[in-house]
């Protein structure tokens, strides 16, 4: 539950910077109940854009802390070519 919470308030630290990035398409911050995980999606033009992420300092911060209270993250950092899409 804590880190659900700090997943909560890593907003207000991370919109800033994130929504300034070249390329941002969509930012997506989620948790599963059943398994306890949270997870980060984001959408970008280009995988270079994306790769932004990846030396965004206040991302790598709270990251530190997220690790401290006990998260694991996947690595290496999975970025993901899109094969189709849905129209709206």
């Amino acid at each position: 539950m804590e880190l659900r919470t700090m997943m909560a308030a890593a907003l207000a630290p991370l919109e800033p910077g994130i929504s300034k990035m070249s390329g941002l398409l969509n930012f997506y911050a989620g948790a599963d109940e059943a398994t306890h995980s949270l997870i980060n999606v984001s959408v970008w033009t280009s995988l270079d854009n994306a790769k932004q992420l990846d030396t965004f300092q206040p991302m790598l911060d709270l990251g530190r802390e997220f690790v401290a209270k006990g998260a694991v993250f996947e690595r290496p950092i999975m970025n993901h070519t899109t094969l189709w899409e849905l129209p709206r």
